[in-house]
């Protein structure tokens, strides 16, 4: 068990996203989200991930992407894991596209609690056997558990 374990089930996994470019991509997830949590919006969820987005680039790097944001109103935090079917790019360092996205969203006073989750993340993400493993499992159920029993 980690801190993402709380976060992951099936129902908010992703795979073969037909989105073609990071718009597409995040209006998928708003709506994922938007289908989990009754008090939160798909169009309130693509905004706030979009004003995150307009201060940089959450692209890692290695096909990667953390999109995130704080949500005024929501009462913890939720994640989503989207992979596309085709890369899209995300203007990431290393001008790599991208295909695995893990997007966080977190209550809008959350601090450390949000700063331990995307810490999580980013260590699965770049552990290259774990993202290897992400990237190549077509099972949302065996995509969850990656997620949820990965050791830091």
């Amino acid at each position: 068990m980690n801190v993402l374990t709380p976060l992951f089930t099936t129902e908010c996994i992703a795979l073969n996203c037909p989105a073609k470019n990071k718009g597409e991509v995040f209006a998928a997830a708003a709506s994922l989200f938007a289908s989990q949590l009754d008090t939160i919006s798909a169009d309130s969820v693509l905004s706030f991930l979009n004003a995150r987005e307009q201060l940089g680039s959450t692209g890692l790097g290695a096909g990667v992407a953390i999109p995130h944001g704080r949500v005024k109103g929501l009462k913890h935090p939720c994640a989503a894991f989207i992979k596309v079917a085709n890369p899209i790019d995300f203007a990431a360092p290393d001008q790599l596209p991208v295909t695995i996205l893990v997007f966080l969203l977190v209550p809008e006073k959350a601090t450390q609690e949000h700063l331990e989750i995307l810490s999580a993340i980013a260590q699965i993400l770049s552990d290259s056997s774990a993202r290897t493993a992400l990237e190549h499992e077509g099972d949302p159920e065996k995509i969850c558990q990656l997620l949820c029993q990965w050791k830091t």
